[in-house]
């Protein structure tokens, strides 16, 4: 699994003009899940997501309280379009999970969420649909998480890749 993670004062999620969720100051998290992710994997970035500490503390320490310290809210969006590689200039989404697996998966990553934290403060978008995102950076913080498992499938991949490509035929 992969999460980009960004800082916010607010964030909102829009369907066809609609207003599906939003959150006042905490995190925006784009939530990518990979063809061969696995139940540690949502496990392993709930926790990060909840602990990362991106917001300094009464004693003006930066980086010392997470989310959770803070009592802020949680937005998660769906985006499949994290796990991709080009093919020249066109992107490609072959490791990303399929769509109705994937469906299956987030909303259990957003249940653990909830189950680590205050369920009242983890909202998400509309799984599946065209959404607007609506964000108002803080600082701007962004960072990138990755599983490790994941993480070490692609590097192998890539060794793989890399060594079928240099081995003679």
């Amino acid at each position: 699994m992969k999460a980009t993670i960004q800082r916010v004062m607010k964030a909102s999620v829009e369907v066809d003009g609609h207003l599906i969720s939003s959150i006042g100051r905490g995190i925006c998290v784009l939530v990518g899940i990979h063809k061969d992710d696995s139940e540690k994997d949502k496990e392993y970035l709930a926790r990060k997501i909840l602990s990362i500490r991106l917001w300094e503390d009464e004693n003006g320490r930066k980086w010392a309280r997470s989310v959770t310290d803070m009592q802020y809210e949680v937005l998660c969006v769906s985006q499949f379009t994290l796990y991709y590689y080009l093919k020249g200039n066109k992107p490609d989404f072959h490791d990303a999970m399929p769509g109705a697996m994937s469906q299956e998966f987030y909303h259990s990553f957003l249940d653990i969420l909830k189950r680590l934290y205050d369920p009242s403060k983890i909202k998400d978008g509309k799984f599946g649909a065209m959404m607007q995102v609506n964000i108002q950076n803080d600082g701007p913080v962004t960072l990138d998480l990755e599983s490790p498992t994941v993480k070490q499938y692609l590097e192998d991949k890539a060794k793989q890749d890399k060594s079928a490509k240099t081995s003679p035929e």
